[in-house]
This record gives structure tokens, C-alpha cells and sequence, in this order.
């Protein structure tokens, strides 16, 4: 992030401070909708375009060179006296979690959406998360103007996509067949679009009248069912005043009863003054929000909603102040006790910062060089630790690639960038596998890991070349032998002699590796016995197939020693000598490892994905509704973890880009043929 010169808020910026998230599926126009916002509100004087790279929000590199959001947009701005910080979130469903912790602290969300049914599944990815977090929200219907079918056909086909009623509060003036304005169902006004400007009032169009007052009546019914008064009114055929029908909205949306509709086009800044003044009226404010949040009235908190680690400025905390001001220097205590100085208190306009003095009670600003607090944790001015405000997980990885340097010297470097990038976007991980040896990068899909390597590159100047993600297979026997193994080595002074036989017999799956020994008359002392152990143990990391071997039984039965030459390291060597010499006479086999998977999908595409399953050597266990879920069905499946690799891609393909899985090892299976063959060639080519 670029730094500014010091800005000239100082704390408690404006009147009230609100935090709102604008999110929605991808390409709904989120990002349009936020510049048409800054232009509105006179942080810009012209609204930016984002296929001309134009727009102040998506401004990393990554973000104008694949022209999506693929990390979240923070902006402060003012709008008739009152201050507020809007949080663009990535549409796309891979880098969606990023905007997880942000919309923990927000006060309300305004969803952005197509008026197009195909889009339902994907936004109530986006809803379900709001719903489930009670976050009260706006869904904005976008792209009005482009819109080929009525709005009061739209809102059925939206429905499913929701929990909560979707009321309706304004309607679109149509003439030829395009949306030039809106009619207001709250204050009963018509208003006409212009382009980029604040529209204009007109007289209520006469041809609209009996559609007005058919719009409104369906508003005020579905507010009534939660008002007594309210129906009343209605039942008695008496005209509810303005303000009974702004505060019956208000309340209602706050107690997350209802989700109200407004309309426009962001990308013409048109419906964007109305959206505005109901986030002023309406939305919550931030002692709402942090009653909902189970903050107490006291210390003053802060909440770490994301992560950014910057080549000269170091790290900086994104953070949402609670309860009080909190000013530069302050020491802030998080989880377990750590304690951090704040330093350096900055206002953020996107890739841009401010510093500022302090934060004022609800404010959004950055936090410098908190390196013990990470993204997620509440942190407090209090002597003991603030209770912690609870945020979304990120989802667990579905895709993964292998890492290799070009430069082994980088090496440490790598490790250190890797965990910074994972700080950064906690659905990044990396792991070095013990069981391949291999670094892998995980995370939600292959675009997010191709942002998260070409930041590695920019941010951090490592190069990484990608790899296919080994799979951890083992191989076991399908048979026993009984087997002499002999090390003798004489070269003057003490020599060396151990003399075994051993039995190697195959166990049960998932029993793992025993050894016994049925030794008689001593003639393998009890002392070289554990040595004998530790040979065989040794052949075991890599068998007659090259894999790590399991499942096996051995007993040491007879053998011999010397009495001068015999130890620990030649009993040892005989061990597995005996191993190296009997286990390829056992009829060794491949196991690979076989994953426990759980797909979720929408309903109508559960057949494609059930026919998919087989094609990958699966086995598909049954399938039901998913729980809590509606038009959704979740899959139960065993699928062989070499298949897994692209899963995801082919299952979005399949979904409009919304489905996804879980998966867990469930156990190990025979490969056998022409599929085992492949794997171990490519394992003897891959070790030359």
C-alpha cells in the first residue's frame, strides 16, 4: 500500500461512522456499484470504469490484470455529513473468503445482483452467509437497464436464493422498453434517471398509478406480518403514514426480518442516491452492531478483519474500532495476553493510506506493525484481553499445487513469503508433506493460486515452478515367505556377522506393521533382538515397488551369531537384508489412498455430478438434501485421491462455478494393472 501525507481527519471522522460490505456474485457489478458510490458521495469527480482500468476499487496489479476482484476494496467517504467506510468483496467464489472477517464487523451489506434467474445458486452462496451471520442487508438489482423481463416477475425466480421476503420498495418507469426511472412505493414519488447525476423528481406518471398502488399495498402486506398495527390499518382500508411505513422498514430490517429491493445501474450511477440515503436511515449503527456482536459497553476494542504485508510499510492490520477511540501508540492487548504498540493509525482509500491521530468509535482504519495479532482476533485497550468476536472460517482447500524452487538459495525465503501470503489470505495454506516430501501451496481454486504465486513474484521476488501434487501411495504383500538374510563382513581386527531368518507374512488393512520373535535356545541374543527390529523397519520406508510399505507382519525364528563379531549395527543390516531379499517374493501390491468426499451442489446439476463420480473411479455412497440448504443436495462419496487433483474445476464447470467438496482420507485400496504400472514408472523416473 502507498502511504499519503497526514490526513486531514483526525479521529471521529463525520457524524455517525457506518461499515457497510458491498458483495454479490461475480460480474454482478459490485466494483461498478463502489465507484458510482465514490462518485456520488465526491471522493472522485468521475465514476471509473473497470474494462478500462479506470476504477479506483480492484487497484493491486493482480486485480487489473485478470480484471476481477481477487482481494477486498476498503474505502472511506462522506455523504451528507456522515462518514463511511464501504468494503468491496470479491464476487468470484475463490477469493470470496477474503471478505469473510469483513463482514463480521459490518453494520449492513448491500448485495448486488443480476436480474437473472440462472444467477440464483450463486447468490445464495452470498446470502446464506449474511443470513446465517444476521447481518441485516440490501439487495440492490442491478443492471436495470438491461433488464428484458418485468421486476415483478424477477423477485419469484430471486426467491429461492433466500430465507428472508424480498420487499420490493421501488418500481421501474418503462417506456420502449427501457427502465428510464423509478417510482419510490414508500414516499409515493417518481423520480427519472441521469446519467451519472442525482435523479429527478416528476409527477407520478398516470399509466403507473394503478401499478403503483398495486406495488405498495404488496409492500405494506409484507411488512404488516410483522407489525399488529401495521395490519390493522391494512385491514381496515386506512393509509399507514410515511413515517410508520420508513420505521416499520427500519426496525424490521435491523431485527433481520426482511431483505427490501431497490433497483438501478451502476454502471449509469443511476438508483445509486436513493441506495445511500437508506443506508442512512436505515442501516445500524455501530453500538447496534456491537450489541449484536456481544460487545460490552467499556474498554475500547479493535477487530482484525484483514491482513497486508507491504514490501516498505511493513504490516498493517485492518481493524474496525468499538467503544472508544484508540490513538497511535497505544498498547493493545490480543489473544493469550500479547501485547502490541499501535504504530501509526491510517485512514485507507484502497491501495492508498492516511495517517491519521486515532480512530474514533466505530471507524474502519489500519493499525501498523501488529506482528504478534493476525487477521481474525480482537484486540483491546484493557489491561486483560477482550473477548473475542466470533467471524467466518475460511473454507476448507480444494485444489493444491506442487512448489519447487528455481533457486534453492531462496529456500528460507520461500517458507517466510509463503507465510505471509497465508497471513494475508488466511484460505491460502502451505505444508511440507511428510509422506511425499513435497511443498504444497493449497487453496480454493486454480485462479487463486495463480494470484497467490504472481504476489509471491511481485511482492517478494521468488520465482516457484509448479508441480503436480504427489499422492501418498504405499504398497503392501499379498502373500508370505519365510527368508534367511546374512551380513558377514571380515577386513582384519573385528569383523562383522549377523545371521537371521525371519517370516514375513501380510496383515489385515489398517492393522500397520508388527514384529515378533519366537527365538529358542538363544541363538540370536536378546540384546541384538530390538537391532533385528530396526532392520526391517529400515526396508520398510521403500519397498520392491518404491513406496513406503504397510501392513506387515514379521517374526524373527531363527539365526546365529559370533561371539566376537557379532553387534547391534550387523543384526541390524541382517534384518533387513532379510527384508530386501524376501519381499519381492511376497507378491507385492499398490495401495492407493481413497478419500471419504462430500459434494454439494444445486439440485438440478446433483445428475451430471453423480455421472461424474464413476468416471473418476468413484464410488457414490448416497445422496439427500443438504441441511439447510434450499434447491441444494449434498453427495456422499469414495473417490481415489489421485482423481481429486481437478475435482473442483470440473465441478464448478458443472455448477455456474458454485458447487464444491470436502474430503478426508478413508483408507487405502489395491491398484492393480495398467494404472499401476503408470505410477510405478513414473515413481523409478521421477527418482533418476
Amino acid at each position: 500500500m502507498g502511504q499519503q501525507s497526514h490526513s486531514s481527519r483526525t479521529g471521529s471522522r463525520g457524524g455517525k461512522h457506518r461499515t457497510i460490505a458491498i458483495v454479490g456474485p461475480y460480474m454482478s457489478g459490485k466494483t461498478t456499484l463502489l465507484e458510482a458510490i465514490l462518485s456520488r458521495t465526491g471522493f472522485c469527480s468521475e465514476q471509473g470504469k473497470a474494462s478500462d482500468g479506470t476504477c479506483k476499487g480492484d487497484g493491486s496489479p493482480e486485480a487489473r490484470a485478470h480484471k476481477m476482484g481477487v482481494g477486498i476494496n476498503v474505502f472511506d467517504t462522506e455523504y451528507l455529513g456522515d462518514s463511511y467506510t464501504f468494503i468491496d468483496c470479491p464476487g468470484s467464489v475463490e477469493f470470496a473468503s477474503d471478505g469473510l472477517p469483513a463482514l463480521a464487523i459490518c453494520d449492513a451489506a448491500i448485495v448486488v445482483c443480476e436480474p437473472d434467474p440462472k444467477r440464483v445458486p450463486a447468490l445464495q452462496l452470498v446470502l446464506n452467509e449474511l443470513e446465517v451471520r444476521n447481518i441485516p442487508h440490501f439487495l440492490f438489482l442491478n443492471k436495470i437497464d438491461a433488464c428484458q423481463m418485468r421486476v415483478r416477475d424477477i423477485l419469484p425466480m430471486l426467491e429461492p436464493a433466500t430465507v428472508k421476503p424480498l420487499v420490493l420498495r421501488q418500481i421501474p418507469i418503462w417506456e420502449n422498453g427501457i427502465a428510464t426511472g423509478f417510482i419510490d412505493l414508500v414516499s409515493e414519488r417518481a423520480f427519472i434517471y441521469r446519467e451519472h447525476a442525482a435523479s429527478q423528481i416528476v409527477s407520478l406518471p398516470e399509466y403507473m398509478k394503478a401499478r403503483e398502488e398495486e406495488a405498495r399495498f404488496s409492500m405494506l402486506e409484507q411488512l404488516a406480518d410483522y407489525d399488529d398495527e401495521l395490519m390493522e390499518q391494512l385491514l381496515s382500508d386506512m393509509i399507514p403514514p410515511q413515517d410508520k411505513v420508513f420505521d416499520d422498514l427500519t426496525d424490521e430490517l435491523r431485527q433481520g426480518l426482511i431483505c427490501p429491493v431497490l433497483i438501478g445501474s451502476a454502471e449509469h450511477g443511476n438508483g445509486v442516491g436513493r441506495l445511500l440515503k437508506a443506508l442512512r436511515h436505515e442501516a445500524p449503527s455501530a453500538d447496534e452492531t456491537a450489541k449484536r456482536l456481544g460487545l460490552g459497553e467499556g474498554e475500547a476494542t479493535a477487530f482484525v478483519f484483514k491482513t497486508v504485508h507491504s514490501p516498505h510499510g511493513g504490516k498493517l492490520s485492518m481493524v474496525r474500532v468499538f467503544g472508544g477511540p484508540i490513538s497511535d501508540g497505544a498498547t493493545v492487548r490480543g489473544p493469550g495476553g500479547a501485547e502490541e504498540r499501535v504504530s501509526g493509525i491510517f485512514e485507507i482509500r484502497g491501495e492508498e493510506t492516511a495517517k491519521l491521530s486515532n480512530a474514533g468509535a466505530g471507524e474502519v482504519v489500519g493499525f501498523g506493525r501488529l506482528e504478534a495479532i493476525g487477521t481474525g482476533q480482537t484486540v483491546g485497550v484493557a489491561k486483560t484481553a477482550p473477548e473475542p468476536i466470533d467471524y467466518p472460517q475460511p473454507p476448507e482447500p480444494v485444489f493444491a499445487t506442487g512448489l519447487g524452487l528455481k533457486d534453492r538459495k531462496d529456500e528460507v525465503k520461500l517458507t517466510a513469503a509463503l507465510a505471509k501470503l497465508s497471513e494475508e489470505d488466511p484460505s491460502l495454506s502451505f505444508e511440507n508433506t511428510t509422506d511425499t516430501h513435497q511443498l504444497l501451496l493449497k487453496g480454493q481454486g486454480e485462479m487463486h493460486l495463480r494470484v497467490a504465486l504472481e504476489r509471491l513474484a511481485r511482492k517478494h521476488s521468488i520465482s516457484v515452478e509448479r508441480q503436480s501434487r504427489l499422492i501418498p501411495y504405499r504398497e503392501t504383500i499379498r502373500k508370505g515367505v519365510e527368508v534367511r538374510g546374512r551380513h558377514k563382513k571380515q577386513s582384519g581386527g573385528h569383523g562383522q556377522f549377523g545371521d537371521v531368518v525371519i517370516e514375513i507374512k501380510p496383515q489385515p488393512r489398517g492393522a500397520g506393521f508388527q514384529f515378533n520373535e519366537v527365538i529358542t535356545g538363544g541363538v540370536v541374543p536378546k540384546q541384538f533382538i530390538p537391532s533385528v527390529d530396526h532392520g526391517v523397519q529400515d526396508y520398510l520406508h521403500r519397498g520392491p515397488l518404491g513406496f513406503p510399505v504397510v501392513d506387515v507382519g514379521v517374526t524373527l525364528k531363527d539365526g546365529s551369531y559370533h561371539s566376537v563379531d557379532s553387534s547391534d549395527m550387523a543384526f541390524r543390516q541382517a534384518g533387513r537384508l532379510a527384508m530386501s531379499e524376501g519381499m519381492p517374493q511376497c507378491s507385492p501390491v499398490l495401495l492407493e489412498p481413497i478419500m471419504a468426499v462430500t459434494i454439494v451442489v444445486p439440485a438440478e446439476a446433483t445428475a451430471r455430478v453423480n455421472g461424474m463420480i464413476p468416471q473418476r473411479r468413484g464410488q457414490i455412497l448416497g445422496y439427500d438434501a443438504r441441511p439447510g440448504w434450499k434447491g441444494w443436495d449434498q453427495i456422499e462419496a469414495h473417490i481415489p485421491a489421485s482423481e481429486l487433483e481437478d475435482l473442483i474445476i470440473e465441478l464448478r464447470s458443472a455448477t455456474a462455478g458454485v458447487g464444491s467438496f470436502t474430503a478426508s482420507f478413508d483408507h487405502l485400496a489395491e491398484l492393480t494393472g495398467r494404472l499401476a504400472d503408470q505410477v510405478v514408472q513414473g515413481h523409478v523416473e521421477a527418482a533418476e
